[in-house]
């Protein structure tokens, strides 16, 4: 059985979780982001960022994280959903679509009407309910589309 959990709920993942993270999304140089971030999401009262893992038995096979901003330009938008991973062994099975859920689940309980990413993905996110609204800027400059999906499911 799939249990998802913010890491703040369950703090004894975080080593794992956080290497887990940075080695699907980070660089050679930039470790200590994503601990310094993961760890003070676990500290805050603020109800963002949040990070997320699922898992099955003891192996953390999926992540997401819920962010103020996700290096783009339209800052304006909030909360964005980043680093949705699953393993690849456990891929085709329904666990990103439950993690998209889930976290649209999350942004409704934390008061939010919208929840927003931003990629180049073409047609992962539709199959889901999300909508191409508009586009933005990365952080490199480059042109990306940007996502959106309401927190309230039917």
């Amino acid at each position: 059985m799939i249990e998802i959990y913010s890491l703040k709920d369950k703090t004894e993942d975080f080593e794992r979780a956080v290497q887990l993270f940075w080695d699907q999304w980070g660089t050679e140089n930039n470790f200590p982001f994503y601990h310094d971030c993961i760890l003070h999401s676990m500290k805050t009262d603020s109800d963002l960022p949040s990070f997320f893992i699922a898992k099955m038995d003891e192996s953390i096979i999926g992540t997401y994280a819920l962010l103020r901003n996700d290096l783009i330009s339209r800052q304006d938008l909030f909360p964005w959903l980043a680093c949705l991973y699953v393993a690849p062994e456990y891929r085709g099975q329904g666990i990103g679509s439950k993690l998209l859920q889930h976290a649209r689940q999350e942004t409704g309980k934390k008061g939010y009407n919208n929840l927003y990413l931003s990629t180049d993905l073409n047609g992962y996110y539709e199959k889901y309910g999300w909508v191409h609204s508009s586009s933005g800027y990365i952080f490199t400059g480059d042109e990306t589309k940007i996502y959106e999906a309401s927190s309230i499911i039917n």
